[in-house]
């Protein structure tokens, strides 16, 4: 009887259940309870974020929320629902995936990770990382005296010592990019010093973690944490001498453009699995060995996109918030009992954000960055995450932190984290602090001879080669400096964005080609730009925009108002099919298009791209273009005119001016007239004056060829206009003035485009040319032309489908 009562040990669980209809729980068994696990942690951390959206919160947030709520603290109070879904007996299976999905993340973090990025670091980044990093860390070390002395009795003082002093002085680099991409600070000043000393401060956590693991195993003998320290470094130097050469073979033989062959991409997450099993022998954990091969992938060329590809969806969906619930099912709240124990949340709390952002702010000022930029980076340095979580559970696993201490520390990183935003938010407000005043805001103006700023938008490398065409039309005499082009690439901030790929470009925001520092970049776009740079008197500097959809018009706007340009050219919302019909790109694009219209601080051109110039760039003395020019009045007409003939001074490029009158003795019986305040006398003698100018020009510029075309009706223009079909490139005003600009708005298909834009996409005027559709920069646009940018598009599915 004595054996029977005291064997309790619960049975292993099986795999598989038989199914329902033969008696069995699936609750019962491993795999269905896994996935249902798996499908709650997946689900509730969505709508957590999604909750928390508003808030402007990283979604490590809600994943860390999730993870305590369906843990002891919230969900787990009640016993019946713990032991359904989340039994004793089904952790380890729990933990094992959880751990699995981590150390692949791990492997994604190292394979963002670029280490010649930290070779650039300048001592402003890494003054400030380092007392980012010693600061907190002293604070540490001082706070955990004062836990060994309450709630943490009988714990081995080295090792809490310095979990301590690491869990305080860690800076969360994923989290961090999120938030000031989130925040529109990634291509600023202090987004980009943020960012270069969390780089810094992300190694230096990981090599103290490794001390720390190293000092906490469990043989007390200081030999055997020497000789884990030592192993775990021949492992890293080994790795350093042997992977890289390896993974540059593989990446060799994967072109651009091509799909990566399948057993590279297998071998390397094998090799991940390899490293991990040799340093968890070694006794580091077995996230070391995967984060050091994701450092030591080469990020140049389609292989390090294409592991990212393959991994991170599955990874960072599925898995990985189920280390979150790992964390949360070891996470009590309720321990927190008594004054004494709040007290000491509120010490943790306190010496945590006090160490990073004093240590910070008073680095910073020694730099002599202003004081708001100075507090901003403290409270961009005091962002924790996953990498925090980490070193709370490798310790708690190893007996360093108790239950109660544990608890405290995570409320720590999710206080901490939290308030980064709102903080940030209060204290630091670029776009207030960013505002310039200039003058050149159109093409059209009196020193032609001063330098033109244009800034061009693409979204991928379909628009590149008609853009560097249109760029080379644009230079006009061809003076050096004439001409000032900031290519900036639209990257849509998704939740797979990855972080350091974020850095990367935004470091190089606006940042010359020729900087010497910088390495030479495989990205094809930027190439291109940067052999049409070298083989023309253009200055083109890359710029990228790292924005949600519903918000890139601000990245636009601002970015326009810093560079000082006069131009912001966008890329149409359609591309043109085989057939020559245009399709439907991405709708969200039409909404980027239409806001900047109506917020830029510069003139705005929309291009329609139907292939200008080919499928590569023209060399300058191989170009040969006819531009139209339709001259209505107004206005944008009088700035498109005002490029056109800018254009007509590259030696390639003829200008055909057509300005079309109304005869009046028959305008009133064909015409249905529109006599309103934009037909004012002032404006119709600004067109005189402008023209006069234009036709002076004319005289001396054999290029130029001006015709004057006096029509009946509506027909008659469409007629004249189509009789141009075979030129290059149109040039029109959005919202041409005058008496026969009513008879056009019968039909917008896109309204940000105009009456005239509209004809010249529409499916019956059939042209090769691309169209690029000008709106001159006013202070106050007229009510007309902003209504218009509110229409709704009635017949886009009609023109699609055709």
């Amino acid at each position: 009887m004595a054996s029977n009562t005291t064997v309790k040990c619960p049975a292993p669980m099986k795999a598989t259940s038989d199914g329902a209809f033969q008696g069995d729980n699936p609750l019962d068994y491993a795999l269905p309870l896994v996935m249902l696990q798996i499908c709650l942690v997946a689900v509730l951390s969505r709508v957590l974020a999604y909750l928390l959206r508003p808030l402007r919160q990283p979604r490590v947030i809600a994943e860390i929320v999730g993870g305590v709520l369906l843990g002891p603290s919230a969900l787990g109070r009640n016993h019946t629902y713990l032991q359904a879904l989340f039994p004793p007996r089904s952790l380890t299976v729990l933990d094992t995936l959880a751990n699995l999905g981590l150390l692949f993340f791990l492997f994604l973090v190292g394979l963002e990770l670029d280490p010649r990025s930290l070779k650039s670091t300048g001592k402003k980044a890494l003054s400030i990382a380092l007392s980012g990093i010693s600061v907190p860390f002293i604070l540490g070390i001082g706070t955990s005296y004062v836990l060994r002395g309450t709630i943490s009795q009988g714990v081995s003082q080295g090792p809490f010592l310095v979990f301590m002093g690491v869990a305080l002085s860690i800076t969360a680099f994923p989290v961090l990019a999120r938030i000031l991409a989130e925040l529109k600070l990634l291509t600023t000043t202090v987004g980009q010093i943020a960012m270069s000393a969390a780089a810094v401060n992300d190694v230096a956590a990981w090599i103290l973690l490794a001390l720390a693991i190293a000092l906490s195993g469990k043989d007390s003998s200081p030999l055997v944490s020497l000789w884990v320290f030592l192993c775990g470094s021949g492992f890293v130097i080994l790795c350093i001498f042997v992977a890289p050469p390896i993974f540059k073979w593989m990446a060799r033989r994967c072109p651009e453009g091509e799909p990566v062959n399948e057993i590279y991409v297998c071998g390397t997450l094998v090799a991940v699995l390899a490293a991990g099993f040799v340093t968890d022998s070694i006794g580091i954990h077995a996230l070391f060995g995967a984060f050091v091969l994701g450092v030591l992938v080469p990020k140049e060329g389609p292989f390090a996109g294409a592991l990212v590809e393959k991994v991170e969806d599955l990874v960072s969906g599925l898995f990985l918030p189920l280390y979150f619930v790992s964390s949360g099912l070891k996470t009590n709240v309720a321990t927190i009992q008594g004054a004494q124990s709040w007290g000491l949340l509120v010490l943790v709390i306190f010496t945590a954000c006090f160490g990073k952002i004093v240590g910070t702010v008073v680095v910073s000022m020694l730099y002599k960055v202003p004081f708001k930029e100075a507090v901003t980076l403290g409270f961009l340095m005091n962002t924790k995450g996953l990498v925090e979580l980490i070193v709370l559970n490798i310790g708690r696993d190893r007996g360093v932190l108790n239950d109660q201490t544990f608890a405290i520390m995570v409320l720590m990183a999710l206080f901490t984290t939290f308030m980064t935003t709102p903080l940030v938010i209060s204290v630091y407000k670029p776009a207030q602090m960013a505002t310039s005043q200039y003058k050149n805001r159109t093409i059209k103006r009196k020193d032609t001879s001063s330098q033109l700023r244009i800034l061009t938008c693409f979204q991928s490398t379909r628009n590149v080669p008609t853009l560097i065409n249109l760029m080379e039309a644009s230079r006009g005499i061809g003076k050096r400096e004439g001409l000032r082009v900031y290519a900036m690439h639209l990257m849509e901030l998704s939740e797979r964005s990855s972080a350091i790929l974020m850095v990367h470009k935004a470091r190089k925001n606006g940042m010359p080609f020729w900087n010497k520092w910088q390495d030479s970049d495989p990205n094809q776009i930027v190439v291109a730009f940067e052999a049409f740079q070298h083989l023309s008197q253009v200055s083109i500097r890359p710029t990228t925009a790292i924005s949600a959809m519903s918000s890139m018009h601000e990245d636009i706007c601002s970015s326009a108002e810093k560079k000082r340009v006069a131009m912001i050219i966008l890329p149409f919302h359609k591309h043109q099919r085989l057939d020559g019909h245009l399709e439907t790109t991405r709708a969200d694009l039409r909404h980027v298009n239409r806001r900047v219209l109506e917020h830029a601080p510069c003139s705005v051109g929309i291009l329609v791209d139907r292939g200008l110039g080919g499928t590569s760039h023209v060399s300058a003395s191989n170009v040969e273009y006819t531009v139209a020019v339709f001259f209505f009045g107004g206005n944008d007409d009088r700035e498109a005119l005002s490029y056109g003939a800018r254009m007509a001074e590259h030696p390639g490029i003829n200008l055909n001016v057509v300005q079309f009158t109304t005869d009046h003795k028959v305008a009133g019986e064909t015409v249905r007239l529109d006599i309103n305040d934009q037909d004012r006398p002032e404006a119709r003698s600004e067109d005189e004056e402008f023209l006069a100018e234009v036709k002076e020009k004319v005289s001396n510029d054999s290029s130029i060829k001006f015709e004057e075309k006096m029509i009946k009706d509506a027909q008659e223009t469409i007629d004249v206009i189509r009789s141009y079909s075979r030129c290059n490139l149109f040039l029109v005003g959005r919202m041409p003035e005058g008496q026969l600009v009513a008879a056009f708005n019968r039909r917008r298909e896109c309204p940000e485009l105009g009456p005239v834009g509209n004809l010249l996409i529409s499916p019956d005027f059939s042209t090769t040319a691309s169209v690029l559709v000008v709106q001159q920069y006013r202070s106050q646009l007229p009510l007309e032309s902003l209504n218009s940018l509110k229409e709704h598009d009635t017949t886009e599915g009609e023109y699609d489908s055709q």
